[in-house]
């Protein structure tokens, strides 16, 4: 029970602020139930068995009968790990937005509630092994995030989240037609089901299995956001309040490439296969696109949204090479990459609240007055471009390294991003942070010790898992090898100096 338990507690908390009095106890009743949530993750952790294979902490109840439909939940290393990401961060980011500026007083129970709701349904659609479930909590996920852009965000706000809600529902109807898809197909053996564990073993033809894979993927590549289908994410990164960005871009969207592993490759290997060179192709544009176009942004919070097109290519790279060391780089990727762009959409969101501007442009010098603030920036500026030490570095080499087993051209050209990502980073620092201060930043005083402890844990949780990553993947390696071996694509075996010349001699007799 305790996955079931895990996502209704911050649901339960979100129903209750919605009657609590107008007043600030409705901030510290949302950061309790957050926190309490995260002490739950952590009995989840307690009872996940490192070694264990297949899914974990399994329920499983008749939900509708007619058609098949459970409630059915369980969680293997990869699903665990997104989870404890996400009630990580719901507290982070909850302790920080306390002081985010609403248009009333008022706003601010309906303001935390969402964010709580979001909170229980991504918990469950990281957990769901049911089909028909996790559609359903993968569209309900839309919801708390359309009024969080649309009510509490920004100049532009209605239009940002009019754009992410008709992209997302665009994927979703195209994932609810692969669904009904695989439905009709489980039905020919006379036991038509959505349980993710029968559903591997339904026989389908070629091209239905590539038509029902497209369905899945596009949904999955519109949520990552992976290149072309990514425009949504730059309007609404900028349109939302900071707690917003990150709870959409690091928790959300995560839920994209969880979704490629879990159902594109689970449920549909040889097509997965089969699409793989497009689909690194697409990787490798990712890379290169999100990090060409955020060395020219002016806008702070749209850069990081384009860092993060960026590093979602690497993502999708590391899944898509069917590479053990790739995947599991991937799926660390997943869970560092969250804190390091929670971190920097939270303390820029702070700067740019201090300034009353979004623009590079407008800043200058900003570390002589606030060093604080100049240092967490840095810091989570240099884990964005991962630097060797800080989390993601890990995570990057494993899927570059991985990638080079699979495809030379596309490590070498995702290399090319690395590079890019460091002019992006120490630009936006040195315009923002270095040289004489400008008058009109005197304003932007030093952070204060709630905003200190609220991005503490995430700066601490970058430096520890730089230097020992290995708790994280001894939970994530046996699932990353089932989901290889289900794939039936191993790590290419390395050429002996003997392979090289046979295939020299077969190339002459030719």
């Amino acid at each position: 029970m305790i996955l079931t338990i895990l996502a209704a507690t911050p649901i339960v908390g979100a129903l209750l602020l919605v009657v609590l009095p107008r007043t600030d106890v409705a901030k510290y009743a949302a950061l309790g139930v957050s926190l309490i949530t995260l002490a739950l993750s952590c009995v989840m952790m307690a009872k996940y068995d490192i070694e264990g294979t297949g899914y974990q902490l399994v329920e499983k109840h008749e939900w509708i009968k007619p058609f098949g439909a459970w409630y059915s939940l369980g969680v293997n290393g990869i699903g665990v790990t997104l989870i404890l990401l996400t009630t990580i961060l719901t507290p982070i980011v909850i302790l920080a937005a306390f002081g985010d500026r609403l248009p009333s007083d008022k706003d601010y129970n309906a303001y935390f509630a969402w964010m709580l709701g979001l909170e229980g349904l991504a918990i469950g659609v990281f957990a769901a092994t049911d089909v028909f479930l996790f559609y359903v909590l993968f569209e309900a996920t839309l919801i708390p995030l359309y009024f969080l852009i649309g009510t509490f965000g920004g100049r532009n706000r209605s239009y940002a989240a009019v754009k992410f809600l008709i992209y997302n529902l665009v994927g979703g109807l195209l994932m609810l037609a692969a669904i009904v898809g695989l439905y009709v197909v489980s039905s020919r053996d006379g036991n038509p089901t959505f349980l993710l564990d029968e559903l591997q073993n339904v026989s389908m033809s070629t091209n239905t299995e590539r038509l029902l894979f497209l369905g899945f993927f596009i949904a999955f590549a519109i949520k990552a956001p992976l290149w072309p289908l990514h425009t949504w994410l730059p309007d609404a990164a900028a349109s939302g309040t900071p707690a917003t960005a990150v709870f959409m871009v690091s928790v959300i969207d995560k839920i994209g490439t969880f979704g490629m592993i879990r159902f594109c490759l689970g449920l549909f290997p040889g097509a997965s296969d089969w699409a793989s060179p497009v689909v690194i192709t697409l990787a490798v544009i990712s890379i290169l696109y999100g990090a060409l176009l955020a060395v020219g942004q002016d806008d702070i919070r749209r850069l990081i949204a384009f860092t993060s097109v960026s590093h979602f290519g690497f993502i999708v790279l590391g899944i898509f090479v069917f590479t053990h060391t790739a995947m599991a780089g991937s799926t660390l990727y997943m869970f560092n990459h969250g804190l390091s762009t929670a971190a920097l959409f939270l303390v820029t969101g702070m700067m740019i609240a201090r300034r009353g501007s979004a623009r590079i442009s407008d800043f200058g010098g900003v570390q002589k007055i606030a060093p604080i603030l100049a240092g967490i920036f840095l810091v989570a500026g240099l884990s964005s471009l991962s630097l060797p030490g800080l989390a993601p570095f890990i995570s990057e080499f494993m899927v570059l390294a991985g990638t080079f087993q699979r495809s030379v051209w596309a490590a070498s050209f995702a290399v090319l991003g690395m590079v890019l990502s460091a002019l992006y980073i120490l630009i936006m620092y040195q315009r923002t942070m270095t040289g004489p201060l400008r008058e009109d930043n005197r304003g932007v005083h030093e952070l204060n010790p709630r905003e200190i402890a609220a991005l503490s844990p995430a700066i601490v949780l970058i430096i520890g898992l730089g230097f020992f990553p290995q708790p994280l993947l001894n939970v994530i390696n046996p699932a990353v090898t089932e989901v290889i071996s289900h794939v039936g694509v191993g790590d290419p075996q390395p050429k002996t100096p003997a392979d090289v010349g046979n295939s020299k001699i077969e190339g002459a007799h030719e």
